[in-house]
């Protein structure tokens, strides 16, 4: 069989554990007999980032950047035990929190979903899509541990020398304290880039913080929000047929839990990981989301939104067949090569993307799944099998 052809290389970030497994498997298994895959290769493993000091994420980034598009595994963001475990120089930050601060980019995701699995919500019929904001807040955040009373101020000196400060907290004994930031420009970012993909796909978009607590941090992203859409978008919305609205988060989550779906909902960064989780396990599994990250102008890193599976890669390692979903890091690796196929002009490429979709989404409804989804497909005969026999079974619908 002649392969696809391709002309300008993706980027290509391999990640962590039993997701690093499949990242392998997919790439034997669904593209490589098909396609002629150009790739620049960065090893995003945690040992590799270690190693280099984490040089190797903020190159990947930079070089996604220069190419224009990405494809990314699933990493590991270390904790305490992981320092431990992977004998760790110092805790590395989120290579996804550094990836998304250089491109300045929005995260958009929306569950996979399919004929015989039905949201465990019963008025969802349409995906709901998550705009994330991927820059600041608790992700960019600075802590310290209060071991002893102190006083806690929150200082700010402007170019002049000229001061600001605020009492945080009079500690009487220990504590922990913890400051965030955010810019204008990057709110701005992101809100083009949810008024943007909403105009793409043409659904209403809505916008939730909690102005009401915070009165001077959410109330600027809000405020950002609508001066942006009044001069810019509004016109748009209107000749669309679709609508803007803001409100909070609270209620935000009310509404979508009544709602019929089919709107594209946008959230402060930490929230919009919640909601995204949420919105993807109310679908299924969080292994049937799709994840983009969009810049402002214009670069795509397509993602796996889940973690690296770190249970399954242990019973991997014992020699032992697991059932792992690989929906998402199939989905990342079609939305990138789709985007590449489209940036070139290669249309096989994307009707490549579009096939290996359907196929995967036809294995499911046909019964066919891994183990996640057993109890939750509608079928009357399902075949349980591993993520390999999972893969293999897409092949052969392909082939």
């Amino acid at each position: 069989m002649k392969k696809i052809p391709m002309k300008t290389p993706l980027v290509e970030m391999d990640g962590d554990e039993m997701t690093r497994i499949i990242w392998q498997q997919i790439k034997d298994i669904l593209l490589d007999p098909f396609v002629d895959l150009k790739t620049e290769y960065f090893d995003l493993g945690l040992e590799h980032r270690n190693a280099t000091d984490d040089q190797i994420t903020v190159d990947a980034a930079k070089r996604t950047r220069e190419l224009g598009v990405a494809v990314k595994c699933a990493t590991i963001t270390p904790n305490a035990q992981r320092m431990d475990e992977y004998d760790l120089k110092e805790m590395w930050k989120s290579p996804n929190g550094t990836i998304r601060a250089i491109l300045d980019g929005t995260v958009f995701r929306a569950p996979i979903m399919v004929n015989n699995i039905s949201p465990f919500v019963s008025s969802w019929e349409k995906p709901i899509t998550i705009a994330r904001h991927a820059y600041g807040d608790v992700y960019k955040n600075f802590e310290i541990l209060i071991e002893k009373p102190c006083k806690a101020e929150l200082l700010v000196t402007t170019e002049d020398g000229k001061t600001t400060k605020q009492l945080i907290h009079d500690f009487e004994g220990s504590g922990v304290l913890m400051g965030m930031h955010n810019t204008d420009q990057s709110i701005a970012s992101f809100a083009r880039a949810c008024f943007e993909y909403a105009l793409d796909l043409k659904q209403d978009l809505w916008f939730a913080t909690k102005d009401t607590i915070s009165k001077i941090y959410d109330h600027r992203f809000k405020d950002v929000f609508a001066e942006i859409y009044e001069k810019e978008y509004a016109g748009q919305f209107e000749e669309a047929g679709i609508e803007y609205f803001y409100t909070l988060i609270d209620d935000a989550v009310a509404r979508i839990m009544r709602s019929e779906g089919g709107m594209l909902w946008a959230c402060k960064n930490y929230d919009g990981d919640v909601m995204s989780d949420m919105i993807a396990s109310a679908c299924g599994s969080l292994a049937m989301m799709t994840s983009v990250l969009v810049s402002p102008d214009g670069v795509y890193e397509y993602e796996a939104a889940h973690g690296t599976v770190t249970r399954h890669y242990y019973r991997y390692l014992k020699g032992e067949k697991t059932s792992t979903n690989p929906m998402a890091t199939i989905f990342a690796w079609t939305g990138a090569l789709r985007k590449r196929g489209e940036l070139d002009q290669i249309s096989e490429l994307c009707q490549f993307a579009d096939q290996v979709e359907k196929a995967a989404l036809d294995s499911i409804e046909e019964g066919i799944v891994t183990g996640d989804l057993k109890n939750l497909v509608t079928n009357d005969d399902v075949r349980v099998v591993n993520t390999e026999e999972f893969l293999k079974e897409i092949a052969a619908r392909l082939a």
